[in-house]
């Protein structure tokens, strides 16, 4: 395989297939000492964290296809660090989705915000650029739209997406005594257009706590397959 990408977390092998195989890496990001899954800075490692990843990545891809909901997952195997998944165009935007208020959003509208720490959002939905040296900026539906980087019918698709996704770890992740607070995914453009999830879905991607406090990535996957 020829390795054609290395990002903070994981390293990109195009195989003889034509397929992108995913490695996932022990690196956690955050903002400064702390680690944080919507930080941009790697700021540490944690042994076996990218099994971990990948293990919940696996977990809800496989769950994502009963239900329907179109992913670029092909195959996984936890245990020697990898997903195979279709190649496609990746859109660039990471689409975030607030289950409950917390973190920037909180620090962003602090005088409307008083007191509504982890308050229910009702899945609010945001994209940002993917855009480290500006900090992932906020773009906006109509921006979208007239720079041509969706159509309508391609953001209303991936927003519905989004909520459903949100919707079903929710309440995978309540039925084992978790809260989501938020998380976010990265959506790609297959050959026929069709707009899919790509990347992964761990706890890389989203905050989730345990009475309160923040679960791990290890911790998550104890939670969700024990």
């Amino acid at each position: 395989m020829k390795q054609i990408y290395e990002g903070k977390t994981k390293k990109v092998f195009l195989n003889e297939k034509g397929n992108l195989v995913l490695y996932f890496k022990d690196e956690v990001t955050g903002t400064g000492e702390d680690i944080d899954p919507g930080g941009n800075e790697v700021v540490g490692e944690i042994p076996e964290k990218g099994l971990s990843s990948l293990a919940v990545t696996k977990y809800f891809f496989d769950m994502l296809k009963e239900k329907g909901i179109p992913t670029h997952f092909i195959d996984a195997s936890p245990e020697e660090g990898y997903m195979e998944v279709q190649q496609c165009e990746a859109l660039g935007l990471e689409v975030i989705c607030r289950v409950k208020a917390y973190g920037s959003f909180l620090r962003r509208y602090p005088e409307f915000t008083q007191n509504k720490e982890l308050e229910h959002l009702n899945y609010l939905v945001e994209v940002t650029v993917k855009d480290d040296e500006r900090g992932d900026p906020l773009i906006n539906d109509e921006a979208l739209i007239k720079l041509g980087i969706l159509n309508n019918e391609e953001l209303d698709s991936m927003k519905e997406i989004t909520k459903s996704v949100a919707k079903i770890i929710e309440t995978e992740l309540n039925d084992k005594g978790l809260d989501l607070i938020d998380f976010k995914l990265e959506f790609g453009r297959v050959k026929d257009g069709k707009i899919i999830i790509i990347d992964e879905i761990s706890g890389d991607s989203m905050r989730v706590f345990k009475d309160d406090k923040t679960v791990t990535q290890k911790e998550l996957v104890e939670y969700l397959l024990k």
